[in-house]
């Protein structure tokens, strides 16, 4: 039988998947049977075991994952909803691969609410105080980078934009931020080189430190400086293989 290869890094608290983030501990409802496959495909595609272009057929996603084809065309259904996949007639699915004009739509949307929860943050009495996970958050995202887990560094420094939106108790702007880092994620996994994003946890850091002095316009900055430095980084030419199977292994 065909089995989800196992990523190299643990799903938990210490890093966290990114459909974990969708769903935070304490979500109500139990896990549905497209739901499971949903999150293992669209962690295969945050963790970059599953690039940008793939194609994903039914059938095969019906074996790896034991479940019927009702189910995966629903998984994929929302996928593309949430334009991780795109679908298209008498062609089928493949993973989202950005033109040029939506990345530059979607770092500038990234800017855009990025400063809205920046902005909210200053605004909050005790935004030293709850910061403090996150400065936990950016010593495992350091950690991670400095041992060669690149997965659980990806897994941190996504769940670090999506885990500040959530401090501002803003459920719709969460929810959007964490759909434009999804995306974000597939845009950097296409143009990106593996090992040349070093500096991400430096400029984490950096922004909680403005944020925990109050100053909104330097955390702004710092933030919109890490953004453009990340869209500025990427090549011209996508890096790896496209083999949509690379993020799957083979069991009898």
């Amino acid at each position: 039988m065909l089995r989800l290869k196992p990523s190299a890094a643990p799903d938990g608290p210490g890093a966290p998947s990114a459909s974990s983030l969708r769903n935070p501990p304490g979500s109500a409802g139990a896990r549905s049977e497209v739901d499971r496959v949903y999150g293992e495909i669209f962690d295969a595609a945050m963790d970059r075991r599953l690039l940008p272009g793939a194609k994903l057929t039914e059938a095969t996603l019906c074996t790896i994952f034991s479940c019927s084809r009702a189910t995966v065309r629903t998984a994929l259904s929302q996928l593309a909803h949430d334009k991780i996949v795109v679908i298209e007639p008498n062609r089928g699915a493949t993973v989202w691969q950005a033109t040029p004009k939506e990345t530059r739509d979607v770092f500038a949307m990234r800017r855009a609410l990025e400063y809205i929860v920046i902005d909210a943050l200053v605004a909050r009495a005790d935004i030293a105080e709850a910061l403090r996970p996150l400065y936990d958050m950016v010593e495992r995202e350091q950690q991670a980078f400095e041992s060669g887990d690149r997965i659980s560094w990806i897994r941190l420094s996504n769940a670090f934009h999506v885990e500040l939106a959530r401090l501002a108790d803003n459920q719709v702007l969460t929810d959007m931020l964490h759909s434009l880092c999804a995306r974000t994620t597939l845009i950097i996994a296409f143009h990106d080189t593996p090992n040349d994003s070093a500096c991400s946890y430096i400029e984490h850091r950096e922004v909680l430190d403005l944020l925990a002095r109050g100053d909104a316009a330097g955390a702004r900055e710092a933030m919109g400086h890490h953004l453009l430095d990340c869209e500025q980084r990427m090549g011209e030419t996508a890096g790896g293989t496209l083999d949509p199977w690379a993020a799957f292994s083979v069991k009898i």
